[in-house]
């Protein structure tokens, strides 16, 4: 069973019906309560998509409102005429794209279709019904909680994880075997996954932000551990330890110790050329094996140059309270 909970979004719903219900029941509204309903529907996980929210049930509730009083001031208030309209409402709204809003907008058909007849007073009615509730849900979503620091508690947990595996990486190098079982790439697959949502949804809380520095850092952490995936199953599995393999053993112990969200990219890319060099400067391979396991190192290494570019591309987060790294 799920842990009990009460979040922030549930509490502002619950806040925010019963406001709109109160200013409706105040104004003495016909169906009062129905303010709440619309406010209820336009609480959502973002500020954009509130909005949005509201946009598409304003304009399918006026769409809503037009069939009505063409189809039962012509027709009658009967369920067949309701069925009947209802029945070309829904492919309307949908081409619209507002296709969202048609629990709405049913809400407001269903008041006229109850009303039995077409009246100015009903009318205002319903637009001060949805101005209420609308209104409202917009208002009490204009507060969101700062997300920085779940944020940055991602950003920290996956750069652990990303030395962690560097670190393991070495230590097989050198020693032929390990008893790691790679379960820090599976979680780096799933937080990075957790954490772009995050921060995407931080972007969908600001009207004039078109990005946000942790979402590219995420990304950009993404698009490398594709490369660590992709090279990783070649360097585990060399037929023999060479000599430049404590080469590049030293080079990921170095990088798997000073793995964090500033641009030192291009250091690491300085060494990685030395790293080269040692390589032209050992002896040449002497059996199939060696050769084998000194081409898997190599092109691990070039892999690497391109871990680093992707890196060296990003301009680094600023963590408040501290100096960018």
């Amino acid at each position: 069973m799920k842990k009990f909970s009460i979040g922030y979004r549930t509490l502002k719903t619950a806040i925010g019906a019963a406001i709109a219900i109160a200013i409706a029941q105040y104004f003495e509204l016909a169906s009062y309560a129905s303010a709440g309903i619309l406010t209820i529907l336009c609480v959502q996980p973002t500020k954009k998509k509130s909005l949005h929210a509201a946009y598409t049930r304003f304009v399918a509730s006026i769409v809503g409102m037009l069939y009505a009083f063409l189809s039962f001031e012509l027709f009658s208030y009967h369920p067949l005429t309701l069925a009947g309209m209802l029945v070309l409402f829904i492919p309307t709204i949908v081409s619209l794209k507002v296709a969202d809003g048609f629990v709405s907008s049913a809400v407001i058909i269903m008041h006229i279709y109850a009303a039995k007849g077409f009246s100015w007073a009903l009318v205002s009615n319903e637009f001060a019904l949805m101005a209420i509730g609308y209104g409202t849900g917009i208002a009490i979503n204009m507060y969101m909680p700062d997300i920085q620091k779940e944020l940055n508690y991602y950003r920290v947990k996956i750069e652990e994880l990303y030395s962690k595996i560097f670190l393991e990486i070495a230590s097989y190098l050198r020693q032929g075997d390990t008893l790691w079982d790679g379960q820090e790439i599976i979680q780096a697959v799933k937080m990075l996954n957790d954490a772009k949502s995050l921060a995407f949804k931080d972007v969908q809380n600001h009207f004039t932000r078109r990005q946000n520095d942790y979402y590219v850092y995420f990304d950009m952490r993404e698009q490398q551990l594709e490369i660590i995936e992709r090279v990783l199953p070649k360097i585990t599995t060399l037929p023999v330890i060479v000599q430049e393999a404590e080469v590049v053993a030293d080079f990921l112990q170095d990088l798997g110790e000073h793995v964090h969200s500033g641009n030192t990219a291009g250091r690491y890319r300085e060494k990685l050329e030395l790293v080269k060099r040692e390589f032209a400067a050992l002896p040449l391979p002497t059996n199939h094996q060696e050769f084998i396991a000194q081409a898997a190192l190599y092109q691990f290494i070039e892999e690497m140059d391109r871990y680093l570019e992707i890196k060296q591309s990003f301009k680094g987060i600023k963590v408040k309270g501290k100096r960018p790294q």
